[in-house]
């Protein structure tokens, strides 16, 4: 590869979830990624430790052998086993409690991992009746010590609230769809009600906002990128984030934001652009 150097980990904050498991604020996301090993190879040389990913995405394979790679590396700033935060979710046609141990098993074989630092359950998926069992076997992984931490993603407040009637573990994180267009006011609150962190996929509205007119005179103002000023946001809004990006350049530019701080006017400018805009699909309409 041109460059196998590794450098220091991104100086992400980490954000404490459960049983003093803490997660990088900023990771690397790997929805539609699909040259997984190289594109994964070249986010940890960049000192990205934190990986998204899902069964649902298909490179679970090669996000593995590129994880296996980087341990076996052994040179400067090259990640132990520990230094990684790995997260998958299983997804809907997997739902059930011995389906999702199954599940779970394929991915966990498919990364080469021996355990995993956080499980999802991908959607609710309300109509089938199951994410409550399927949170029952995400709880016996935790305690069988296969994962070291669980949650749910795109779980509404309704959602949340069914499954605390029946769940002994609280969910460490909802994984929702976040940005700008799509603050998620009343969502957030309730995750700080019950001690719930935030994750955002698509925390760039899959690239909608970089055209944002307001953005980009606030962009130019910090003299940055739409995306360095949105990712920002997100960091000082306490949100997890995890971009995708397809190239080495793109990964740089996503992970060159901790040496900017937006003041409160910027923070209120951007806070004013929700327009309740998904660029995916509504929780309650996925099954």
């Amino acid at each position: 590869m041109a460059n196998s150097a590794y450098k220091q980990p991104l100086p992400a904050p980490l954000v404490p979830l459960a049983d003093g498991v803490a997660i990088p604020q900023l990771g690397y996301g790997l929805y539609k990624v699909e040259e997984a090993e190289e594109l994964v190879g070249h986010a940890l040389r960049a000192g990205y430790r934190h990986l998204d990913g899902a069964a649902l995405y298909g490179n679970e394979a090669g996000v593995g052998r590129a994880i296996g790679a980087a341990i076996a590396d052994e040179s400067e700033h090259s990640p132990a086993r520990e230094d990684l935060f790995v997260t998958s979710k299983v997804w809907n046609s997997e739902q059930g409690y011995e389906s999702t141990l199954r599940a779970f098993e394929r991915t966990r074989a498919d990364l080469g991992l021996e355990y995993l630092d956080l499980y999802l359950i991908h959607w609710p998926c309300p109509e089938r009746g199951l994410f409550v069992e399927t949170y029952r076997a995400l709880e016996r992984l935790l305690q069988d010590g296969l994962v070291r931490a669980i949650g749910v993603s795109n779980f509404q407040p309704d959602h949340l609230r069914t499954l605390l009637d029946h769940a002994d573990v609280l969910p460490a994180v909802n994984q929702v769809e976040l940005h700008p267009w799509l603050q998620q006011r009343e969502l957030r609150a309730v995750h700080e009600e019950l001690g719930i962190a935030t994750e955002a996929w698509s925390p760039l509205a899959r690239g909608r906002l970089l055209d944002d007119p307001e953005l980009a005179r606030l962009a130019a103002d910090h003299g940055v990128s739409v995306a360095q000023l949105v990712l920002r946001w997100h960091l000082q809004e306490g949100t997890i984030i995890f971009p995708k990006a397809s190239t080495p350049e793109r990964m740089a530019e996503n992970a060159d934001v901790f040496g900017l701080e937006l003041d409160d006017g910027a923070l209120e400018a951007i806070r004013g652009l929700d327009r309740g805009f998904r660029s995916g699909s509504h929780p309650d309409q996925v099954n």
